[in-house]
């Protein structure tokens, strides 16, 4: 693990498990959940408190889909979901090319196996500076022929502070019983976010679309602010009840989009020719 600083604050990063952040700390105030103990003793990459997403975010539907008319199923990688979830470089162990006092970038490089059919290459950077954490993210197609790619992050926010959103977006997706999108429209008035929406008030595992690149947390000393580049043109949010936290996830396409022809080239997951490269960034800042 290595620990990166920049002032008050501080993020542990775990490039041997899937390259994520065991949490973020500005002096004595937890901006993202701790890890939970699993994730450091036990590698799990699921109890962390923010991990990349790649090549595909969310849940691709009963592990399957078909590409340039080939049928693939892929290894579930979920306990006993029937989907698989949250890509690939979550559960893998990244390498370190560069680290500093404030900065690490780590690359992963894939070949096709079960767990996702196409190689690539990628690579993420995390960068703390006085005004906050700033993400990078690079995912280029190593195979032979053009492939689908996504990526985003999944960070885990705490509930301590009874946070609230807000974000502007102008669709969102209901789910079906399966936790895949079914229906989607406007967003109906009980999940505007236009002003701030207590998380206590919500129960959310949506993905919002249209979104505008920006989305706030007002919880006292842990308030944040999130900015991304355009690439990422959908906020996935998640606020369970039962939970001590909730999400809020930048993402470059909508779940399961793999499987759905009919989309609008906004929410599909990109399309990239061998050795093309999909880029992006996430800035995190506290206060607001």
């Amino acid at each position: 693990m290595l620990t990166l600083t920049a002032g008050e604050s501080s993020i542990v990063v775990a490039p041997e498990t899937g390259a994520g952040i065991t949490g973020w700390m500005l002096g004595r105030t937890a901006l993202t959940r701790r890890a939970l103990p699993e994730a450091t003793s036990g590698g799990d990459s699921h109890a962390m408190a923010l991990f990349p997403l790649l090549p595909y975010c969310n849940r691709i539907g009963a592990a399957r889909f078909a590409w340039q008319g080939v049928e693939y199923r892929l290894a579930r990688n979920f306990g006993d979901n029937p989907h698989s979830i949250h890509g690939v470089g979550w559960q893998r162990a990244w390498t370190v090319v560069s680290v500093g006092p404030s900065a690490v970038t780590m690359v992963l490089e894939h070949r096709a196996d079960p767990s996702w059919p196409f190689a690539f290459e990628a690579e993420v950077t995390y960068g703390l500076t006085a005004s906050g954490l700033h993400i990078a993210m690079r995912l280029t197609n190593r195979h032979g022929f053009a492939a689908p790619a996504g990526m985003g992050i999944h960070p885990y926010f705490p509930k301590e502070h009874d946070p609230a959103l807000r974000f502007n977006a102008s669709g969102v997706w209901e789910n079906g019983a399966d936790a895949l999108p079914q229906r989607h429209g406007p967003v109906p008035p009980e999940w505007q976010h236009a002003v701030f929406l207590a998380v206590a008030q919500s129960r959310l595992d949506n993905c919002f679309t249209g979104w505008d690149g920006r989305a706030d947390i007002r919880a006292a000393a842990a308030s944040l602010r999130i900015e991304a580049s355009a690439v990422f043109r959908q906020l996935q949010v998640f606020t369970p009840h039962w939970a001590d936290f909730f999400c809020v996830e930048p993402v470059t396409h909508v779940p399961d989009a793999v499987n759905r022809d009919d989309l609008p080239a906004d929410q599909a997951m990109h399309v990239l020719a061998p050795d093309e490269t999909l880029s992006g960034t996430i800035s995190l800042t506290p206060g607001g």
